[in-house]
């Protein structure tokens, strides 16, 4: 049943005052709360439909009522679609929140040496900004291609070798030398490693290609071989999904998610990670949702958040390297600011990522 227009304004009154108070909301506090003029009897009799349609429940008998998950869902559907009817028309609000987020903006600007740190800095700045718990997974993309390797001295038996892929995603390996090297030596073998490799996915390294390397080496045949080695467990281990998590004591912050075995559990998953892949983003539909998804208590797909309201955005690279944002909070969480927030910050870690 489509709600009309005073159900609705009703309903967006309740969840409103519940999300400021975490308290539940009586008809005399609607009232109070809007200017739809009507009095506490006929907002008591539109309250019960919408109680009875199933999207407020009254929790004690004599108490007010609160949103269910089919009233944050109507809730947030409203919200995000139309955010996608301003969105062409909202550049004052888009300055307005440039500037709430001003410090955030400061704090990822620091100098970060390597992409892990950037995305460490992000799950903190968004768990401080909002005040929930946060994650983010590293970038991926199906068959991570090398971008350029450096060979360099450490000491006289040590080479650093410094391999870098898509997205500047960067590993150090420590190589020994068995043998002498010059410089000319380092520079000839940086050569080989850079014209034959760049550019090249772990499947198009093909074993042809690598003992045509071997032999050019010559009598460092070993050498290039600890290297290449270095090269394929990087690539290897830059395909595993990584995730960085922030903000998981804020749970506490929030009663109805504080309770001793829902709350351990809840950090437990969020410090163990590996539950966390089932909030990785799938293909979204960018043109219906900006690529958010919100999922509310049941619909979030992992068993220890049914509680809790999940809301992620995908953020992309060139390339087609993906990474997901997510913000764990209480079903009565800010969407309004969550939304934002990650629309906001997924604009600027796609600039600063790419200049990492």
């Amino acid at each position: 049943m489509e709600l009309d227009d005073r159900k609705l304004r009703i309903l967006k009154a309740v969840i409103q005052n519940y999300l400021e108070t975490g308290e539940p909301v009586g008809s005399r506090t609607i009232s109070k709360y809007t200017d739809l003029k009507l009095s506490s009897a006929t907002i008591r009799n539109e309250m019960a439909d919408l109680e009875e349609l199933g999207y407020i429940i009254q929790p004690h008998t004599s108490a007010g009522r609160i949103p269910t998950d089919k009233g944050y869902r109507l809730y947030v559907d409203d919200m995000m679609n139309q955010k996608a009817e301003e969105l062409s028309t909202r550049e004052a609000e888009v300055a307005d929140r440039e500037k709430e987020v001003e410090s955030m903006k400061d704090m990822l600007s620091e100098k970060v040496d390597r992409v892990e740190e950037l995305l460490q800095n992000v799950a903190k700045v968004l768990a401080k900004d909002t005040n929930y718990a946060t994650m983010i997974t590293s970038p991926q993309v199906k068959g991570n291609k090398l971008k350029f390797v450096q060979l360099s001295f450490l000491d006289e038996d040590k080479l650093l070798a410094v391999i870098v892929m898509e997205g500047n995603l960067i590993r150090n390996k420590v190589i020994r030398i068995q043998d002498t090297l010059s410089q000319e030596d380092l520079l000839k073998l940086n050569i080989l490693l850079n014209t034959s490799l760049n550019g090249l996915t772990l499947e198009q390294m093909s074993i042809a290609m690598v003992k045509t390397m071997e032999n050019q080496a010559g009598e460092h045949v070993g050498l290039i071989k600890d290297v290449l080695e270095a090269i394929v467990d990087t690539i290897r281990n830059a395909d595993d999904l990584k995730i960085y998590t922030s903000g998981a004591t804020n749970i506490f912050k929030y009663p109805e998610l504080s309770d001793s075995n829902k709350a351990s559990e809840l950090i437990y998953t969020l410090e163990e990670k590996q539950s966390l892949t089932g909030l990785v983003s799938e293909e979204s539909d960018e043109a219906s949702n900006q690529g958010i998804q919100v999922y509310i208590g049941n619909e979030t797909p992992i068993d220890t958040m049914k509680d809790c309201s999940v809301v992620t955005a995908t953020y992309e690279l060139q390339d087609g390297m993906k990474g997901t944002i997510g913000i764990i909070g209480p079903k009565r969480m800010d969407y309004e600011k969550v939304v934002g927030t990650l629309q906001t910050i997924r604009t600027q870690l796609d600039g600063m990522l790419k200049k990492t």
